[in-house]
């Protein structure tokens, strides 16, 4: 689950992370009482999307006046902004954030995410603050300190003090960036957290350090330990279908492929996206219906890749280990009847009862329904379905 800026600020100031004060608007007219409130000569308007990249596309504003604070509200709320975390068509402003303008010495970048190869936290500092971590990965990676976190012992000085060098830090800052630096640790992990990021983290001219962006994101299984983040969700900002789909208990993830698949599984959904790739194919969606799949939840998948304009074909791969194939050779039958499917089809069902699957399907007869002898023959014939091509 993805929040916005000035809540991942509400959750900073409860860890003493430094943020410039700011208030949240929905409004011209409450974006120009905050910035009153806030006092000052200079004020930043920040669109509110879940997506980086904001400033880049004219998503942030200084403003140097009220009449300015207000132009820009007037500019930014109800427009579709553009980023490279969008669509082409955007996402719609609808909330602004008005903070107070801060004296910038020096831009850094610091988060938080979990390397999954170490099956450790990782924190990653850059200098090169203001630049998406991706950029600076691919183009200068020598840039990006990282240090590994042991839970058991938890962020320690010389965690900080190594991050701090390696930013060549002088001295007598260091201490101020490791207690933001051990205060960003304790956000993370105390909310499970699956990214935290501060892009910029500015220093001040005194050698104090700023949050100036946030942007956190959580682990979605661990969302029943944390109401007061569940309270923070923002379905507005959420893919209707993908709202839909996790409503039914379905994982599901929009693509930008024509090849549909529904597969029980999470590791066996990423292979399935894996062979479409490799058989010169491109996957519409990540589903995984589960280990429970029946006729209602397959009749519920087939609806939500079928509101997909771009699916031409579906690539049905299901391991009988739970739930038997028969079972959900017949629950494709009748989700058929409950759902019209009009693309082709493909059908790969290994497991408990598999050939009995594969029989049931044959005598249905039913024409866009075609069963695949293994993997690598569905994911040839769904590609070669999504092409027009006969299968």
């Amino acid at each position: 689950m993805n929040i916005h800026e000035y809540q991942a600020k509400e959750i900073f100031r409860r860890y003493n992370v430094p943020t410039p004060r700011g208030y949240v608007a929905s409004s011209v007219e409450e974006a120009v009482q905050n910035a009153q409130k806030l006092g000052g000569t200079l004020w930043v308007v920040k669109a509110q999307i879940h997506a980086g990249g904001r400033g880049l596309g004219g998503g942030v504003k200084l403003a140097r006046s009220l009449d300015e604070v207000k132009a820009h509200a007037q500019a930014l709320l109800g427009m579709n902004l553009v980023t490279h975390q969008t669509t082409a068509l955007g996402t719609c402003v609808q909330k602004i954030y008005i903070e107070e303008g801060v004296e910038i010495a020096n831009e850094f970048y610091l988060g938080m995410v979990l390397d999954r190869s170490q099956e450790l936290p990782v924190m990653m500092a850059s200098c090169e603050g203001g630049m998406e971590i991706e950029t600076i990965a691919q183009s200068a990676p020598e840039k990006i300190i990282k240090v590994s976190i042991d839970p058991f012992i938890g962020f320690q000085s010389y965690h900080g003090r190594e991050l701090a060098f390696g930013l060549n830090l002088p001295q007598e800052e260091t201490q101020n960036f490791i207690h933001c630096a051990k205060a960003l640790y304790e956000a993370y992990m105390h909310n499970d957290a699956s990214m935290i990021e501060i892009n910029p983290l500015v220093k001040t001219k005194n050698g104090t350090f700023i949050a100036l962006d946030a942007k956190m994101s959580f682990d979605d299984n661990a969302l029943f330990r944390h109401p007061e983040i569940v309270a923070m969700r923002d379905t507005s900002e959420e893919n209707p279908i993908e709202r839909e789909a996790s409503e039914y208990g379905l994982s599901y993830v929009k693509l930008n492929g024509s090849v549909g698949c529904m597969v029980n599984g999470a590791g066996l959904a990423m292979g399935t996206m894996d062979i479409i790739d490799y058989a010169g194919g491109e996957p519409a969606n990540f589903l995984d219906v589960g280990g429970g799949a029946n006729a209602n939840t397959v009749a519920k998948g087939f609806e939500i890749i079928l509101k997909d304009p771009n699916v031409k074909s579906i690539f049905v791969n299901i391991f009988g280990g739970i739930v038997r194939c028969d079972r959900i050779a017949n629950g494709i039958l009748e989700a058929t009847k409950m759902v019209k499917v009009d693309v082709p089809v493909i059908v790969r069902l290994d497991g408990t009862n598999a050939k009995e699957a594969v029989e049931i399907l044959k005598n249905a007869n039913i024409k866009n329904i075609i069963s695949a002898t293994d993997l690598s023959d569905g994911a040839q014939k769904a590609v070669a379905a999504a092409k027009g091509a006969l299968v």
